[in-house]
């Protein structure tokens, strides 16, 4: 049974309100003025709120910028109830988050549709949200003990033979087995360093202090981070050969230099990771006509469907029950996250089995 929560200053509205909800099935409660109604909303917690606009002390719209700073409160859907059809008034309640109007006075009919209309709408939404958040816990699941174990496998394996085995070994199988525990330590650094950063990106895309310092850095030499993040990475993958860089413009950027060069990293990456031994991996730098400082990375691995590029966040490792991956899936939301940080943007253009092209577009000094 659906809460509703009516805050209606006028005795006889708000009488006839809640027996019109009640006669529908609703557990409906009532308050007098906007003190009362932000008490009640928190206490009962409804399900959706209907809320007068005109009322003596808190009105309307001082009721609903209240809620909204009540996490359990702030995606309530508000209809308003107004006494004139004023289009700036609904806009008003609508910039601050109201979901729907009606102008009094109304019928019992245009109540119950506004509100079932609003309730369908919350429904949809809650699925929507509890879709995403079990693909997150089932990706994070999959995805942490596998990315976690394997390195630590490789570590604990390889050092207790070089602990008690080592008098029967040759040099170079020590050093073998030294190399493939850096290489396990190595990624295990990589998980936590990506963890760190988008928590630390999360507390800084909600932050306008944040944003307003980030502002007043800039590149001066984007092409050399460019090119020399990329080179490093494919080194590091032993794919040298497979990368063509054509850095074909550098102008300043309003961005912090380790922010560029952490862009750069996880588009190499993600394109090397992605694609086999031998396959090209081009990186382009130019201008666009928007005077925007564009990189792409072009790679010819898997690829991705539109609707796993319209669903990627973090942790959202496609495929991963059928395919060996490594990362948590940050890399991409990482790189999203970091250009919308500077007002730039991330597009992705992939056909399966075909190509992957992912591109940053970041803002001239």
């Amino acid at each position: 049974m659906s809460k509703i929560l009516v805050i209606e200053d006028t005795q006889s509205l708000r009488k006839d309100i809640i027996e019109m909800l009640s006669y529908e099935g609703f557990n409906v409660r009532g308050a007098e003025d906007g003190i009362k109604g932000v008490e009640s909303a928190r206490e009962f917690m409804p399900d959706l709120i209907i809320c007068d606009i005109l009322m003596p002390g808190l009105d309307g719209y001082g009721v609903l910028a209240e809620l909204k700073k009540d996490s359990g409160i702030t995606t309530t859907p508000f209809i308003f109830l107004t006494a004139k059809a004023d289009k700036s008034d609904m806009r008003k309640g609508m910039e601050m988050g109201a979901y729907d109007y009606l102008t009094k006075p109304f019928s019992a009919s245009e109540l119950i549709a506004a509100v079932h209309t609003q309730l369908q709408k919350r429904d949809a939404l809650k699925r929507l949200s509890d879709k995403r958040l079990e693909d997150l816990r089932e990706n994070i699941i999959l995805a942490l003990p596998h990315e976690i174990r394997t390195p630590l496998t490789s570590i604990l394996g390889f050092s207790d033979i070089i602990a008690t085995d080592c008098d029967t070994r040759e040099a170079e199988q020590i050093a073998e087995m030294a190399q493939y525990i850096n290489a396990a330590g190595s990624r295990l650094y990589r998980l936590t360093e990506n963890y760190l950063a988008y928590a630390q990106l999360e507390a800084m895309t909600t932050s306008p202090e944040w944003k307003e310092i980030l502002q007043t850095y800039t590149t001066s030499d984007p092409g050399i981070i460019v090119q020399d993040t990329a080179l490093q990475k494919a080194q590091d993958m032993q794919r040298e050969s497979d990368l063509t860089l054509k850095i074909e413009a550098n102008v300043p950027l309003l961005v912090l230099p380790d922010h560029l060069k952490k862009i750069v990293e996880e588009l190499i990456d993600n394109a090397l990771k992605f694609s086999r031994w031998g396959t090209s991996v081009t990186v382009t730098t130019e201008l666009n006509s928007q005077n925007r400082y564009c990189i792409h990375v072009l790679d010819h691995g898997r690829g991705m469907t539109p609707e796993q590029i319209s669903a990627i966040g973090a942790y959202m490792q496609f495929e991963r029950k059928w395919f060996e991956q490594q990362g948590l899936g940050l890399g991409l939301i990482i790189t999203r996250r970091l250009s919308e940080l500077y007002g730039g943007e991330t597009t992705i253009e992939s056909v399966p089995d075909q190509f992957t092209r992912v591109s940053v577009m970041l803002p001239v000094a």
